[in-house]
C-alpha cells in the first residue's frame, strides 16, 4: 500500500506524519479529513508498543499449567502487536525486527507450554525467560530451547518469514514500479483516508514481480518455510534460526544490493532441513 504520509489538517492546520503516530486522526483536534504534502510511500508498519509487565508478574508464579483467565489476554495482546507490526516503513525496507520474532514465539510457546502435563524446571524457566525478555527482542540461544517446545522456535519462524516475505515482496514490486513510471495523480483526500484506514488494520498486498535474484531467493525462502510449516515446526531451533536469518538477508539484499547479503542467505537456507 502507498500512502502519503505527511498529513495537513482540513479543519486546524495541523501537519504531523502519520509514519509516527499510525493514526489518520489529527492529532490537535480530532478530525480525520486530512491531505497529504508528500509523495505515496509504500508503508505497512504501525507504531505500537508491547506491554507485557502485567503478564510478567501474573504467570512467574504459575509453577505447572498456565492460569486459564490469563492465557486468553496474553495471547491476544501478542495477536494485536504481531498484526498492526510490518516491514515496510515510509517506503523503507525493515529488518526482521527481534521484538516481533520474540512476540511470535512467544504466541507459539503458550500453547506449546499449556499443553505439557507437568513442566519441567527447565521448560519452565523457558517460558519466563522468553516472556520476560520479549519486549527488548531477546530470546533465549538455540541451545537453550528444550526439546519438548521447540516446536514453537520453528512455527514462530514460519510465520515471522512469511510476514516478512509479502513486506519484502511488496517493496520490491513498489521499487520497480517507481523506476518504470512516473509519478501518479494525486488521489482524493477522501480515498487516501481509507487507504491509511486499511494500512491501520494491517491489509496489505503480497504479489509482486521482483529482480531475478531476489526473486530466485525468495522462492527458496519459501520452499524451506513451507518445509517447516509441514512439519509442525519440529526442527532443530538452529535449523529455525537459520530461516530467520536467511529472511533478514535477503532483505538486506533487496535493500543494499549487497551480493555478501545474498550469498549470506544462501548458506543459511541450506542450514534448514531439505
Amino acid at each position: 500500500m502507498k500512502v502519503r504520509g505527511e498529513r495537513e489538517c482540513r479543519e486546524c492546520g495541523t501537519s504531523w506524519s502519520y509514519y509516527e503516530t499510525g493514526s489518520i486522526e489529527c492529532p490537535a483536534c480530532g478530525s480525520v479529513r486530512s491531505v497529504g504534502l508528500d509523495e505515496r510511500t509504500a508503508h505497512t508498519d504501525t507504531p505500537v508498543e508491547l506491554d507485557l509487565s502485567d503478564h510478567r508478574s501474573r504467570f512467574g508464579e504459575a509453577r505447572e499449567t498456565l492460569p486459564d483467565d490469563r492465557v486468553e489476554k496474553l495471547k491476544n495482546d501478542l495477536r494485536e502487536y504481531t498484526r498492526k507490526r510490518g516491514f515496510i516503513r515510509a517506503g523503507e525496507l525493515l529488518p526482521l525486527d527481534p521484538v516481533y520474532l520474540a512476540a511470535r514465539e512467544l504466541l507459539e510457546a503458550v500453547d506449546v507450554y499449556d499443553r505439557l502435563r507437568d513442566p519441567t524446571d527447565i521448560e519452565h524457566e523457558y517460558f519466563l525467560r522468553l516472556l520476560g525478555g520479549v519486549t527488548d527482542g531477546v530470546r533465549p540461544p538455540a541451545a537453550d530451547v528444550p526439546e519438548s517446545v521447540r516446536e514453537a522456535r520453528g512455527m514462530a519462524a514460519v510465520h515471522s518469514v512469511e510476514a516478512y516475505r509479502g513486506d519484502l515482496m511488496v517493496f520490491l514490486d513498489e521499487r520497480e514500479a517507481d523506476e518504470m513510471s512516473s509519478d501518479s495523480p494525486h488521489a482524493s483526500s477522501e480515498t487516501e483516508n481509507d487507504e491509511l484506514k486499511q494500512v491501520t488494520e494491517g491489509d496489505s498486498g503480497t504479489d509482486a514481480p521482483r529482480p531475478e535474484l531476489a526473486r530466485n531467493a525468495i522462492e527458496q525462502l519459501r520452499d524451506r518455510t513451507k518445509l517447516v510449516e509441514a512439519l509442525g515446526g519440529d526442527v532443530s531451533p538452529a535449523e529455525a534460526d537459520a530461516l530467520v536469518e536467511a529472511a533478514d538477508a535477503i532483505g538486506e539484499f533487496a535493500r543494499d544490493g549487497e551480493h555478501a547479503a545474498l550469498t549470506r542467505a544462501r548458506d543459511e537456507l541450506t542450514k534448514v532441513s531439505n
